[in-house]
């Protein structure tokens, strides 16, 4: 059975059910209202954009974390479970769209979303709805840019066995813990060897790469809710920023405030 809706955060309208909508595409503005946020499980028929204009996003499906920075959407395919987290200064819309009128992923995916898109969902959540022409031009140009837009690799691969999922769950709350993987391991009573074995087969990554990527989505999220590099490197436990900075620059190919900048105005 579908769970009913219950956000936590602030809407212009209330109890909406999109799926009850016959409406191709329904976009809302969300606001974080100067708090944390967080929107839990549940699932719809209509696929959904969730898209940043200001702060972070995180989207939680089953098997994986996307992270959705400044001027970026995840799309959730039909029917997928998932949550969403938002930092305290997020300005966000969802766009609800039959999934069979989009040529998007049947799985989840972060994409840069452009300008003239940012502008196609504002208008179609401000009031178009009474204009049906113009409402139906709009979405036609909403439903062709979309497959166009470049996809961002913001993806955390979450394990399900239950002790990685332990682990999971804790570096997700304290990720400064630097425990090795040896240390690790010992912690599950298990050699250092099939620990390891047991990461890649669950993840598709390495140990260390898996932290990394972690590591990556905390610090794009709180880089974007205007956590200063300084604190973010302290929080994720690096002996210093110019280690945190070359390890951001490795990984995205930019140090981290000209990455954070380069996608807000990608167009």
């Amino acid at each position: 059975m579908r769970q009913k809706l219950h956000y936590p955060l602030r809407y212009p309208w209330l109890d909406l059910d999109v799926d009850d909508r016959s409406a191709p595409v329904i976009a809302v503005r969300v606001d974080a209202d100067g708090t944390k946020g967080e929107v839990p499980d549940h699932s719809h028929r209509k696929g959904q954009l969730v898209v940043s204009f200001g702060g972070g996003v995180a989207s939680s499906v089953p098997g994986g974390l996307w992270m959705v920075p400044p001027h970026c959407a995840v799309w959730i395919p039909s029917g997928m479970a998932h949550s969403n987290r938002a930092t305290a200064n997020a300005r966000l819309y969802f766009v609800y769209i039959e999934a069979e009128l989009v040529d998007l992923p049947k799985s989840c995916c972060t994409i840069s979303i452009s300008s003239l898109l940012r502008e196609l969902i504002v208008a179609l959540s401000d009031g178009v709805q009474h204009d049906e022409v113009r409402r139906e031009r709009l979405i036609s140009v909403l439903l062709g840019e979309l497959p166009l837009m470049p996809v961002q690799q913001l993806h955390l691969p979450l394990p399900d066995e239950p002790r990685l999922k332990r682990i999971a769950a804790l570096l997700a709350d304290n990720p400064a813990d630097r425990r090795t993987l040896g240390e690790w391991a010992g912690h599950l009573a298990l050699s250092e060897s099939s620990f390891a074995r047991l990461v890649v087969k669950e993840t598709g990554l390495t140990f260390g790469r898996w932290r990394q990527q972690l590591h990556l989505i905390i610090a794009i999220r709180e880089l974007a809710a205007g956590t200063s590099v300084q604190q973010v490197s302290a929080d994720l436990g690096y002996e210093s920023v110019t280690a945190f900075i070359t390890m951001f620059r490795k990984a995205l190919g930019k140090p981290p405030a000209a990455y954070i900048n380069s996608v807000a105005q990608q167009t």
